[in-house]
């Protein structure tokens, strides 16, 4: 950062005792080295700080990314597991009752709902009752 020699600074210590004198040359380099020492104490809580916030996000970033990723490879196994199951047969918690609602045949023009449901309900209600 600074490219100080020794050389340079016998020199500014030399003007510095010659400006300030012997009797205040030393409470000068006092207040010099704390002021030194509080800047860099500054310095470091402040590179400190940034290297952990930079660490958070590196770490909330890897945790979103894991997060997708998981979410990528449940969505690629539901597929695989659609397609396993062919692609015109509905998903196994659906009766085949709710499967002719809601999936009407795809090749005809006019689709129909499933009327056999409705058609049983129909002839065991019209039986007399005995």
């Amino acid at each position: 950062m600074f490219d100080i020699s020794f050389p340079e600074l016998v020199v500014v210590c030399v003007i510095a005792l010659l400006v300030m004198g012997p009797e205040r040359m030393p409470g000068a380099l006092r207040t010099l080295g704390l002021w030194v020492g509080r800047i860099s104490r500054t310095f470091t809580a402040m590179k400190t700080e940034i290297e952990r916030e930079i660490g958070m996000d590196e770490i909330r970033r890897q945790l979103h990314n894991e997060a997708v990723m998981d979410q990528i490879k449940r969505l690629e196994r539901e597929v695989r597991g659609e397609s396993a199951n062919g692609a015109n047969h509905p998903p196994a918690q659906v009766t085949p009752a709710q499967a002719e609602v809601r999936a009407p045949d795809a090749t005809s023009t006019n689709p129909q709902p499933a009327a056999a449901p409705v058609q049983a309900a129909e002839t065991h209600d019209a039986q007399p009752r005995a």
